[in-house]
This record gives C-alpha cells, sequence and structure tokens, in this order.
C-alpha cells in the first residue's frame, strides 16, 4: 500500500544528518560532514531520482501489485564517486519483482517469480549473488503490506483472510487514514531488497527489486510461514544501504526479524489485483463492499452484445407487427333485421374448421 504521491514520499523519507558510520577496516574513520538540502529539523531530504523504466511511472496506490513501480531507497554513491554522495539517498521508481540480468526479449516474459528473495538462498542464487556482491541493497519503502493467512486450516486462496501489516504510529496516528497523519511524521514499513538494472536490445534500462524474507518469528508465524526483513532503525537503513563502507558481513547482520508490528483484517477487496479502491487497506469493518473493477475488454463486448440484442429485439417485433397486419382475416358485408347492412369480421380459421374441411375433402373422393 503505497498512497503518497513522489514529493510525500521524499518528505516521509527523510534522515538524519549524522549518523554512525562503519568505516573500511583499513581506511581511517571520518566524521561525517553535513549533507545540502537540510531542513531546521536536523533532517535531510533525499533526491528523486525519475528513471526512463521504459517509460513506466509511479502511480500511488492502495493496492500495489508484481510488476508496478514503486519508490526505493538506494545509496547516492552508485550514481556519483563524490565524497559527499558516499552517504547521500536517492529514491528512484523500480518494478517490483527483479528481472534476470540474462533474459532477452520482452521484460515481463522472463517466466520467474522474483518478487522475493529468500535469504537462506541469496548467496547461492544465479540471480541474487551477482547484484548483492556489487553492494546493490536497497530498501523499499510503504505504509503497509498486505499478507493473506496461510496457516490453520487448509482453504482456497479466494478464502483466505488478507492483513494489512504496517509499523506503530506515533499518537492517534492511523495508517489507513490519511487525515490522521501527515507525510513529515509518518513512519513507514521499511523492507530489505535487493535491486538490478536490465537493458533491452535499444539499451533502454529498467531498474527493478526484489524484496528479502526469511522464515517468520512468532511475530508473525501464526499468519504465515515467511516474513520480510524490515529495518526498523536509522543504523539498520545506514548499513544497510552504505555498500562502499559496511561489508557483506556487517549488512547481513542488519537483517533480522522485527519486533514491533501492527495488523488489522481488510477486505477480500485486495484480492484483486485491478481493484484500487480507497477500502482496501481500511479495516475490514469500515470497508464498503464494492464489485471489482470489470475488464476493458469484457465491458466492451457486453456493450456491443446489449446494443444486438435491442436491435434483434426491435426488428422482430417490427416482423411480428407487419405480419399480423397481413393475417388479419377480411370483413364480411350482412344484414340486420331492419334491412341495414354493416360489416363483420370474419372469424379466424381454428383447427375445428380445418377438421371440417379435411373430411369433405376425403368424403368427395
Amino acid at each position: 500500500c503505497r498512497t503518497l504521491n513522489p514529493d510525500e514520499v521524499l518528505c516521509a523519507c527523510k534522515y538524519p544528518k549524522k549518523l554512525i558510520i562503519k568505516e573500511p577496516e583499513t581506511g581511517p574513520k571520518k566524521e561525517p560532514e553535513p549533507e545540502p538540502q537540510e531542513d531546521e529539523s536536523g533532517l535531510e531530504t533525499p533526491e528523486w531520482r525519475a528513471e526512463y523504466n521504459l517509460g513506466r511511472r509511479y502511480q500511488p496506490s492502495h493496492n500495489i501489485a508484481p510488476s508496478d513501480i514503486t519508490p526505493v531507497i538506494v545509496s547516492a554513491a552508485h550514481f556519483s564517486d563524490a565524497e559527499d554522495k558516499k552517504r547521500a539517498r536517492v529514491v528512484m521508481p523500480m518494478m517490483w519483482g527483479m528481472i534476470p540480468f540474462w533474459h532477452k526479449g520482452d521484460y515481463k516474459r522472463h517466466g520467474l517469480t522474483t518478487n522475493n528473495c529468500r535469504l537462506e538462498h541469496m548467496l547461492d542464487s544465479k540471480l541474487y549473488r551477482g547484484p548483492f556482491k556489487r553492494g546493490q541493497r536497497c530498501v523499499v519503502v510503504c505504509e503497509g503490506f498486505y499478507e493473506w493467512q496461510t496457516t490453520g486450516p487448509v482453504k482456497k486462496p479466494s478464502e483466505r483472510d488478507a492483513y494489512l501489516v504496517y509499523v506503530p504510529q506515533a499518537g492517534d496516528a492511523k495508517i489507513y487514514d490519511k487525515s490522521t497523519w501527515s507525510p513529515a511524521d509518518v513512519k513507514l514499513l521499511r523492507m530489505a531488497g535487493l535491486f538490478d538494472v536490465w537493458e533491452d536490445e535499444n539499451g533502454d534500462k529498467m531498474y527493478s527489486y526484489s524484496i528479502i524474507t526469511f522464515q517468520s518469528t512468532d511475530i508473525m508465524s501464526w499468519m504465515h510461514y515467511r516474513m520480510p526483513a524490515i529495518l526498523e532503525t536509522e543504523q539498520q537503513m545506514n548499513d544497510w544501504l552504505d555498500f562502499k563502507r559496511v561489508s557483506e558481513a556487517e549488512a547481513l547482520a542488519t537483517l533480522r526479524p522485527a519486533k514491533s508490528l501492527l495488523w488489522h483484517r481488510v477486505a477480500k477487496l485486495v484480492n484483486n489485483s485491478r481493484n484500487k479502491s480507497v477500502y482496501c487497506n481500511k479495516p475490514i469493518q469500515l470497508a464498503k463492499p464494492a464489485k471489482p473493477p470489470m475488464n476493458r475488454v469484457m465491458k466492451s463486448w457486453l456493450q456491443v452484445r446489449k446494443r444486438r440484442e435491442e436491435q434483434l429485439l426491435a426488428e422482430q417485433s417490427e416482423s411480428e407487427s407487419e405480419s399480423s397486419e397481413d393475417e388479419r382475416p377480411a370483413a364480411v358485408k350482412r344484414r340486420s333485421s331492419d334491412g341495414s347492412s354493416f360489416e363483420e369480421a370474419a372469424k379466424r380459421a381454428c383447427f375445428r374448421d380445418y377438421k371440417t374441411a379435411l373430411l369433405q375433402d376425403s368424403s368427395s373422393d
């Protein structure tokens, strides 16, 4: 669930000017210098880096699905070797679901499920080992994520209970109600991930990512057997992003189960990724029932079919009215008892008349 626009995302992703920075073992320890774009609160605003991504853009939504474009935080050192960029952060749009770097052709047709990266197999994976070794670590931000309960009695996917999982907010702020908080004070949920860059035959780039997961602990094991690697502190954020100073082993040490999470059950509106209703993230008792949006092709087909049926019905009714006029029996002239003449509609032929005529014909033969 990501309903913030780019400017609001940057406001919600501000970070402290001074952080505890782990220097390389062979290098001298330095006190970090102040960065630009700082405000009176002592926080720095990250830069928004708008990548082309094959023409696809980030669209805020109450129901984000795999292959959607979402905001992701990375180190500015990926794009500049300047000293003042070593610990700066950049927010950029990327596609959820890493595209294998070896894939050729349509990036949507690689045939692999890459929404999540299992931490246990990350270093042995042909897909994820390279990005991790190259320091392509990222942080995926959102207001919360949807999870379906897979524990307990076996149910069909459409019958499973869905939940919105998020971090506790300050005061009376409710994550599902934007009127109770502002981007400056909201606490976003931050998940560790890996990103990579894929190029098509024309050299155009697409940035994509996968979210790192591991086995659930008690806080989420009742709901699902897997959970994302959530970064709860700024120090964890810094250590995961700072690939220049923080070693691979130290970075992996920052990935530990979250200790403080909240959740509430949501309506099954979220089961359909095309449903972007504002009620998707609401507690189920506040969600209004709504029909999922109809596919455009199906909607167009039904409209054409309805018009055709109306046309056929109109033609049929015209044909029946014409035939009834043609089959109307001619009037017969009769005389009344006073000698005046009048017209009387002839009687319609019935089965008894037909039977009588048939008997007469057979007797004459």
